[in-house]
């Protein structure tokens, strides 16, 4: 929980609501989004001028209310569009914001959405029924930029974090002429031992996930710990105050496991150009079968940047220099890539 001593009573109360509810966790996002901006983070030391944003509701084909937002520069044509997809239990806003206004103001596009069930979006909290299908809810929304005239014809890359970099790959294994390139921050190919329930209670879980599969009985350590390694950043995961933060849903937990199953037996289907980024001390997903990927995956244009005692959050977690040294990893990947389309 937030550990401020200067909460209000409304405040406390708005933090101690059912966030499994999408109006809790809208009402909390409000209450919350300004005090975000102010924490001492090297993402929000920065103010960035010349951007435009917007923050919209739509409701996709399946019926479901999706948040999203977008940044984009004020003047002139971005060199790209940026499609992010975020990590498990995570949001589009609070660490994003920060993470998407340095790309805007690098000459970007930036687009982002939370997924069904995830942040501002409707859905029960934290649940995927199924990955496939959440999937589908991401192509839907993205493929919305053929719509656009103002970036419909720019080179689109993905952006996937954790559990976004398998959205990403599968995005891409269904569409594999869409997009111009995938950017992989510590993608979940596999998930990592340390975080995987022991065999005998895993075996136990997936039998009674077939009948409970909402309900929330798998064991987890603290990601957010695990994640961050720098020891003046962990405290910050607690304002991500619409952050799914409980034990997994057995139903999620088993769309997952399936998830990073089929992405292994695929990765030799992966042919865009990729940029796979992950810490090499990452106790969340497994830095080894990143190396698998950029060995199997059948691009002619592939890197992988490993980074030498770097953990999970690559774009949060680290110091500050090594975050900046990962973000300018990053845009060098995406201006050279953009140039060349």
């Amino acid at each position: 929980m937030l550990k401020v001593e200067e909460l209000t009573g409304e405040l406390q109360e708005i933090l101690n609501a059912n966030m499994d509810d999408v109006k809790q966790r809208r009402r909390a996002r409000e209450a919350f989004k300004d005090i975000q901006l102010t924490v001492d983070h090297v993402l929000f030391k920065t103010k960035y001028d010349g951007l435009k944003t917007k923050e919209s509701y739509e409701v996709n084909s399946k019926g479901v209310e999706i948040f999203s937002k977008s940044w984009l520069p004020e003047t002139g044509s971005p060199k790209a569009v940026i499609c992010f997809c975020h990590g498990y239990g995570d949001t589009c806003t609070y660490f994003f914001e920060g993470i998407a206004r340095k790309f805007a103001s690098s000459g970007y596009g930036v687009l982002a959405m939370d997924f069904p069930g995830f942040g501002l979006s409707e859905g029960l909290h934290g649940y995927i029924p199924s990955f496939d299908g959440l999937v589908d809810d991401v192509i839907e929304h993205y493929s919305k930029i053929k719509e656009n005239p103002e970036l419909r014809d720019l080179p689109r890359f993905l952006l996937g974090e954790s559990m976004g970099g398998a959205v990403a790959i599968k995005m891409h294994l269904k569409q594999p002429e869409f997009w111009n390139g995938a950017v992989l921050v510590a993608p979940m190919c596999k998930i990592a031992d340390d975080v995987v329930p022991p065999w005998a209670v895993k075996t136990f879980l997936i039998g009674v996930a077939k009948v409970l599969p909402k309900y929330k009985l798998v064991p987890q350590k603290d990601l957010g710990d695990m994640a961050f390694r720098d020891p003046k950043k962990k405290p910050l995961t607690s304002y991500n105050v619409i952050a799914y933060k409980d034990r997994p849903r057995l139903g999620t937990a088993m769309e997952l496991l399936n998830t990073t199953q089929d992405i292994e037996n695929q990765l030799e289907k992966i042919s865009l150009p990729l940029l796979i980024l992950h810490g090499k001390a990452d106790i969340v997903t497994d830095p080894s079968v990143s190396k698998t990927l950029y060995e199997k995956a059948k691009s002619s244009d592939k890197k992988l940047n490993l980074y030498d005692g770097c953990c999970h959050a690559l774009l949060e977690g680290e110091t500050d220099d090594i975050i900046l040294s990962v973000f300018n990893d990053i845009i060098s990947w995406l201006d050279k890539h953009s140039a060349a389309k």
